[in-house]
C-alpha cells in the first residue's frame, strides 16, 4: 500500500472514531434540533421580547405549557429568580400581585420526567424539587427556566423542553438585572406569554 493510502486509511479511522464519540453522546441526551420546533411561543417582558419554541419529544411537557398558557397562567407573574450566567426562572404562583387560587393551586402539580435533551444555552427546562423529595426528577408543572449559557452538569437531572429561538439578548438584560441574596430582582421582571402570532 502506497504512503498516500495508508494517510487517506488513517484520516477514515479518526474520522469514523469522531463520529461514534458524538454518537454516544447523541443517544445519551438529543443535542440537535432534530425535534419539530413548530409549537412557538412570544415572551412580553419589560426588557424586550423573546421567542421560545417546544420539543415534540417531551409532550407531557408541551402540552402543560400550551395548557397554562391558555388558561393564562403565567400573566401576571415575574422572573422571581434571576442567577447570573446560570438561569433565569419563572413560574412561582407566590409572586402574582393578586393571587388568583384556581390557577395558584396548579403549582402543586407535577409532570413525569422527559430528560432527553442538553442544557444549552438558551434552552429551557422544568424546574423540580430535589432528588431526596422527589427521586422520579418530576418537574414542577408551573415553574421553568432559561440557561444562561452550557449548562450540561444539568443533563440528566431536569426535562429540557424547548429552547429560545429569537431574542436571548433580552433574556441577557434580565440576567443582569439587580437582585437580593436570595437572587430575587429587586425589578418587577413581569411576563406575559402568548402563542406566536395571537395578539
Amino acid at each position: 500500500m502506497t504512503r498516500l493510502a495508508w494517510i487517506a486509511v488513517l484520516c477514515g479511522v479518526l474520522s469514523c472514531a469522531g463520529c461514534v464519540k458524538q454518537g454516544r453522546v447523541g443517544t445519551a441526551y438529543s443535542d440537535s434540533l432534530a425535534a419539530s420546533l413548530q409549537t412557538k411561543f412570544l415572551v412580553e417582558t419589560p426588557k424586550g421580547e423573546f421567542l421560545i419554541a417546544l420539543f415534540d419529544d417531551t409532550p407531557l411537557h408541551k402540552q402543560n405549557f400550551i395548557k397554562l398558557v391558555q388558561a393564562g397562567y403565567y400573566d401576571d407573574l415575574v422572573f422571581h429568580r434571576v442567577v447570573p450566567e446560570l438561569i433565569v426562572q419563572a413560574g412561582d404562583p407566590q409572586f402574582r400581585s393578586t393571587p388568583n387560587p384556581a390557577l395558584d393551586s396548579l403549582d402543586r402539580t407535577t409532570i413525569p420526567a422527559e430528560i432527553k435533551h442538553s442544557h444549552f444555552r438558551g434552552t429551557v427546562a422544568a424546574a423540580r424539587k430535589d432528588d431526596k423529595e422527589n427521586p422520579e426528577r418530576a418537574s414542577s408543572a408551573t415553574q421553568f427556566y432559561i440557561n444562561l449559557n452550557d449548562n450540561r452538569f444539568y443533563d440528566g437531572s431536569y426535562t429540557v423542553f424547548g429552547r429560545v429561538i429569537e431574542g436571548m439578548e433580552t433574556v441577557d438584560k434580565i440576567a443582569k438585572v439587580a437582585r437580593d441574596g436570595r437572587n430575587v430582582p429587586y425589578e418587577r421582571i413581569w411576563l406575559k406569554i402568548r402563542p406566536l402570532g395571537e395578539k
